[in-house]
Parts: structure tokens; sequence; C-alpha cells
């Protein structure tokens, strides 16, 4: 039996008018939407609740420790939280709830760890292939706009043909179905402009997909973090490499560049400036020596 027959039939309910506002309303992808559902069940289960509107302040607390005792870490119960206060304000607007349960309630503290990047050196030898094998050329064109446009996942493998912009700039969807244009740098040009050519020999007629997979159709997240695994391998990179650490690795080299965050981003198409701050870092060297130019106490006598 699953954790989703095991709902009463109002929380199941609601469960699914939850999930298609967020699907169609906050254009959220199916995984962040099922991140949703798996929080929320587990509440349900935890409380052994017949209806939303019975979760208090004193349940949320009891979930938070049965949590804790089962040994989650703090980020995953914070994860828990935002869902619940989340859907308990939908609850609110559709007039099944008065207050939301979760208001007051501070999450516990976590620390929020940076995602290492790839230096300089290290992303050059990674995309240093220039194979003239289809699939190769194709893989170089993905991993050159993830790392030369700070692309997430799902926004590489959302492409279609019509965003790739005669200008040289690409229109990328976003989080929230929110749209941004991006300039190609001149080896992402070089190689979707090579991967172009010959992608109609690998793509269903109807294909409206950039990049596709063995099966003429769009490749899928799994495949792209696959092939860049092989590839990372093959040009003897000694760390895990995934394609968030080439979004993480963009937002590095130009903030450490440039030194402007707000380009920064919006560049990766965050809505908060928190957000960049947390996803980029500067090297201690490079702050020292804001520091030594910037601060009035900093600077040496003349």
């Amino acid at each position: 039996m699953n954790n989703a027959s095991m709902l009463s039939e109002n929380c199941q309910l609601w469960l699914d008018k939850f999930s298609q506002h967020l699907r169609v309303e906050r254009g959220l992808s199916e995984h962040t939407i099922s991140n949703y559902r798996r929080q929320l069940t587990e509440v349900a289960k935890t409380l052994g609740i017949q209806e939303w509107a019975e979760v208090t302040p004193s349940d949320v607390k009891r979930v938070m420790g049965t949590a804790k005792m089962a040994g989650k870490k703090a980020n995953s119960i914070a994860l828990m939280l935002s869902a619940l206060r989340t859907f308990s304000q939908y609850l609110i607007d559709n007039q099944q709830r008065t207050t939301n349960p979760v208001e007051g309630i501070q999450a516990p503290k976590q620390g929020r760890p940076l995602p290492k990047n790839l230096t300089v050196d290290a992303m050059n030898q990674l995309l240093a292939d220039e194979s003239d094998e289809d699939i190769l050329c194709r893989d170089q064109a993905m991993f050159e706009l993830l790392y030369g446009c700070g692309l997430r996942l799902s926004e590489l493998t959302g492409l279609n043909v019509e965003d790739c912009l005669s200008d040289g700039t690409v229109r990328v969807t976003g989080k929230g179905n929110k749209a941004r244009i991006l300039p190609l740098g001149k080896q992402a040009q070089k190689a979707l402009t090579a991967w172009l050519k010959i992608r109609g020999q690998h793509a269903s007629p109807y294909e409206n997909a950039v990049f596709v997979s063995k099966r003429r159709t769009r490749i899928s997240n799994r495949q792209v973090a696959n092939r860049l695994n092989a590839m990372a391998m093959q040009q003897n990179i000694n760390q895990k490499v995934s394609p968030h650490k080439l979004r993480h690795s963009f937002a590095t080299h130009v903030l450490e560049s440039s030194g402007d965050l707000r380009a920064v981003q919006e560049l990766l198409g965050h809505a908060n400036l928190s957000t960049t701050q947390v996803y980029t870092h500067l090297d201690f060297q490079h702050l020292a020596k804001v520091y030594d130019q910037a601060h009035p106490r900093a600077q040496k006598k003349k």
C-alpha cells in the first residue's frame, strides 16, 4: 500500500487540488510537486488526521519532534515546514482554514554549505575534447551551454530550436515559467552551431527539442548527467562532476572576474539576491583585496 492510499478522502482531495495549483498557476516542475506531496503526506500520516483543518501549531511542533527523533536533518525538517506553510496558505485562500498553523514556528537552524565549483583549468580540461563524432558534438554543445550560460539542467533539456536566436543569444525558460535571454560566449556558440547543423539527422521530424537522445526525442535530465560523468572520466577529472556544479562554476568564475553580484543574479535567473549569495562565493584573497581597497579603516596611509 502506498502513502497516498493511507490518506483520508478529504486529505487526498486537497492534496490533488494543491498539486494542480502548483502545476498550472505556479508552473513548478513535477519533481518539486512530488516533493511537496511527499512532505505533506508524511505530516498527515504522522498526525493521523482526517482533514487538513485539524492541524494545530501543537501538531506542527509534534511533527518536528517526531522527525528529529527519526534522525532527519535540519534542512529536511525545514523543507517539511515550508511545504506545510505554503499548503496551509493555499487552504486559507480556498476557505478551508482560517489560520496558518506554521505561522510563528521557527525552522531548526541549518548550515548552508556551498557546492564546490571546478577551477577554470579543470573546466578547460573537461571541455577540451572537440570530437567529430555526432554524439560527442551534442555533448560538447550541452556542456558548453551549462557552463557558458550557467543554465539549470531543466533549462538545458527544455530548450527548443526556436529558443536559439539569430543574434547569438538563447531564450531560457526558468522556474515559474519565467523567461530570460542569455548571451552565448564564443565557445558555446561555436559548439551549439556545430550541433544544430547535424541535429536534424538525429531528431524525429516533429521533435522540437534542441538536444535529443538516441531515441530521437528530447533528452532527459538523467541522460545529460550520465553523459557529463562519462566525459569527466574520459578527461581525467578526478572529482565528481554534475550539471549543477557547472552552473555553480559559471557563477563563481563570472563573480570572481567582475564582482558584479547583481549581474550574476540576472544571468542565473534568481528571484532574490540572497539566493545568488548562497550559490556563489569569492575566494578569501579576492575578498581581502576588495576590503583593503574599499574600507576606510583598511586603507593604508599615504
